[in-house]
């Protein structure tokens, strides 16, 4: 008897927040998201200063890639549920939160739909996101962009420091 093994697809996504426990609540996001699928390779764990002028603390921010077997929606559907559980309020855009957890990559798609854009549409411009991707997936191509993780990180202006978490 055949039995089909359901498709797998590599994900990769960026956890931070800025309020509260963050490195705990990093690491209890981190093994929510381990729960129900496969944690290939994780960043170090790096402090930036908040971006996008609204946000007031400092982040702490990983990188992780993932094996899932969810389809993207359904990944998105979890790691939303995971924000909230870990205190994620929606208050305004890029301001202070507990969690947020965003698909940078999954796989080579391409996806944009009113709920989700993959590749997240501002990768290359986000230091914070560029220095721990290109830790673990140096050489991974940006489907759209065509450019790897290095050279993206290389060719930021963004000039925020991004520096490894020293607890």
């Amino acid at each position: 008897m055949n039995t089909i093994r359901p498709m797998t697809e590599n994900a990769v996504l960026i956890l931070g927040g800025n309020r509260g426990a963050r490195e705990e609540l990093l690491k209890a996001a981190v093994e929510a998201v381990g729960a129900s699928n496969t944690i290939v390779k994780q960043s170090k764990i790096y402090e930036t200063a908040a971006w996008g002028g609204v946000a007031k603390g400092p982040f702490l921010n990983q990188v992780i890639e993932i094996k899932t077997k969810l389809r993207a929606e359904e990944l998105l559907e979890l790691i939303q549920h995971i924000e909230k559980r870990l205190g994620r309020k929606r208050a305004e855009p890029w301001g202070d939160r507990t969690m947020d957890i965003d698909i940078l990559f999954f796989g080579k798609t391409i996806i944009a739909t009113d709920l989700l854009q993959v590749p997240h549409p501002f990768i290359s411009q986000r230091k914070f996101v560029l220095v721990p991707l290109a830790e673990i997936l140096p050489d991974f191509m940006h489907p759209v962009l065509g450019k790897s993780s290095q050279e993206m990180l290389r060719e930021c202006e963004d000039k925020s420091q991004v520096k490894e978490y020293e607890r």
